[in-house]
């Protein structure tokens, strides 16, 4: 008698030893789930902000003004005032606008790579800073892969910094106001279009 007993206070002890370690289970499970989910939740505000923060660094250049020795084009496809479609995509809400040609010059057009001066990341394949906006940069266009210093102030970082010469084209490029396709603002004096990316409205 006293033998079966102690085998069920066994059998109890045993019970209650298995229950709290599946307690103790589920609750340290919840507690990994949770906090994978709050490590999750971070990370992706962290990456929210990160990419708010570089998107409020890149401040356009609307002043309008001109490159020194920069020369008007003699016969350009598209005159000043023509309303044309953007089909370049240099920033969001650039391809497919409606813009106002403001100015059309003739000089080489530089595809660049460069490290702005402020220390905001890399720039890969900015289109465009044209010939005038080099430094010391004469009369002879530069080769792909050339290094230089721009002196172009389109955004912050810019002006100042060392840059790579991805590839260079002689063309007429193009100052132009568009009305943004995402925030329906007018975008005054962007710098610079090609003419490759310029196409006519087409009348109704």
């Amino acid at each position: 008698m006293r033998q079966r007993k102690l085998l069920m206070s066994l059998f109890s002890l045993s019970a209650t030893v298995l229950l709290a370690a599946c307690s103790t289970q589920t609750s340290t499970e919840e507690a990994s789930v949770e906090v994978e989910s709050g490590s999750m939740e971070s990370m992706a505000e962290e990456s929210s902000v990160s990419s708010s923060e570089g998107m409020g660094d890149m401040v356009h250049d609307d002043s309008g003004v001109i490159p020194e020795g920069l020369m008007e084009a003699e016969n350009p496809t598209y005159k000043v005032g023509d309303s044309v479609i953007m089909q370049a995509g240099h920033m969001e809400g650039m391809e497919g606008a409606e813009a106002t040609i403001i100015g059309a010059f003739d000089t080489v057009a530089y595809e660049v790579s460069y490290d702005p001066t402020n220390g905001d990341p890399r720039v890969e394949n900015h289109q465009w800073v044209i010939q005038e906006e080099i430094m010391d940069a004469g009369t002879d266009p530069f080769g792909v892969g050339s290094e230089v210093m721009l002196e172009a102030e389109h955004t912050e970082g810019m002006s100042g910094a060392t840059a790579t010469i991805d590839a260079a084209e002689t063309t007429t490029v193009y100052m132009v106001d568009y009305i943004d396709t995402v925030t329906g603002e007018t975008i005054k004096n962007h710098k610079w279009v090609t003419e490759s990316e310029l196409s006519p409205i087409e009348e109704p």
